[in-house]
């Protein structure tokens, strides 16, 4: 599919619909896919969109940037929470 030009040029005319959408799933790819020809297409994939469009590539990346560390705090304050609660029921069935 991405070697068809027709289809690559309705997905250039189109980026700034697809591009946010996929995003996220090429960022996971690179990050690691464990099958070697999937890493290396959604390289492909994600340098043609870089060179597209660069700006929109860039908005991309740091909203993904953000939600990644919305998603971090989330998680740590789960832990926080989780561990409270731990210390909590330590406390407890100890007294």
């Amino acid at each position: 599919m991405w070697n068809n030009e027709h289809i690559v040029s309705l997905i250039a005319q189109n980026r700034t619909v697809i591009l946010p959408i996929i995003f996220e799933a090429l960022e996971t790819n690179i990050q690691g896919h464990w099958n070697p020809a999937v890493h290396g297409l959604t390289s492909n994939i994600r340098k043609m969109f870089m060179e597209m469009d660069t700006p929109l590539f860039e908005e991309c990346q740091r909203q993904y940037a953000e939600k990644q560390a919305h998603a971090k705090m989330a998680q740590d304050q789960r832990q926080q929470t989780w561990q409270r609660l731990e210390d909590s029921a330590v406390v407890h069935q100890v007294g």
